[in-house]
């Protein structure tokens, strides 16, 4: 019996995960769309409109909140930011033309980062998220801030992500996420979570370069599969995520923090 309950679950956990990828599986369908409608738009303004349509379908059919599309347009605007540093300095590339282009930089990549936030906003309601022995807020925002400049400094100075590692280890290490599946509750290390969505965007990622949604300077003749470097730097990506939202729900105490 006790089996039953945990595979039914298990399955219950899958189908609520699927369901809070709803934004980032439209966009990779609109991605893998995106090639027919070439004779009558460039592809990276097709995806913008089509990610707009999809963000405003998602907030007027009720499956995000008003609060959940402000962080979300957040993320938009700090992917944006990071966007154009790194297409500047030449880390990746959007080598088609358009009419939605910055720098160089197509509009519609912020809705790549936003798709991330909207998956945990989606995760946090459906699994009724609580945080146990969350570290000071103060400790937790720095944290994020150190990964996020380390985006940008480390092709200056000394890359520093296993430092802030060490750091996250330390200061996370006692930290667990409480998720409710038919009100009986599981508890998971944040760290886990952290690594385990950071690989999983990695792969999403894989799919996105062979679509055609932006290109690394060794896709360009021929896809390969993206650096496994990569999946740190998501992995980090994740917990700055992480961090931003969790601070904004405790702030507002759409979530409960446990000391215990």
């Amino acid at each position: 019996m006790l089996l039953k309950t945990y595979i039914r679950h298990f399955l219950i956990f899958t189908i609520q995960q699927a369901l809070s990828c709803i934004f980032p599986v439209l966009v990779f369908t609109m991605l893998a769309l995106s090639h027919l409608f070439t004779g009558f738009i460039p592809r990276y303004d097709f995806m913008l409109i089509a990610c707009i349509v999809i963000q405003a379908a998602m907030f007027f059919g009720g499956l995000e909140t008003k609060n959940e599309v402000v962080v979300i347009c957040v993320f938009h605007l700090l992917g944006l930011m990071m966007e154009l540093f790194k297409v500047h300095i030449g880390s990746w590339s959007y080598p088609e033309a358009a009419f939605t282009k910055f720098a160089g930089v197509p509009l519609y990549s912020g809705f790549m980062y936003a798709s991330v936030a909207s998956y945990m906003c989606q995760a946090w309601r459906r699994f009724d998220l609580e945080l146990i022995s969350w570290p000071g807020h103060w400790v937790a925002r720095i944290c994020g801030a150190l990964i996020y400049f380390n985006f940008f400094t480390n092709h200056f100075f000394i890359d520093v992500r296993y430092y802030i590692g060490v750091l996250i280890i330390i200061f996370f290490r006692k930290s667990l996420v409480k998720f409710h599946i038919e009100k009986k509750a599981y508890r998971m290390p944040v760290i886990v979570s952290f690594v385990l969505i950071g690989f999983f965007i990695w792969l999403a990622e894989n799919v996105a370069t062979k679509l055609g949604a932006w290109k690394y300077a060794y896709q360009h003749k021929t896809w390969a599969m993206v650096n496994y470097q990569k999946i740190s730097s998501w992995g980090f990506l994740v917990i700055v995520s992480f961090i931003i939202i969790a601070e904004l729900k405790l702030l507002k105490g759409d979530i409960e923090e446990q000391k215990h």
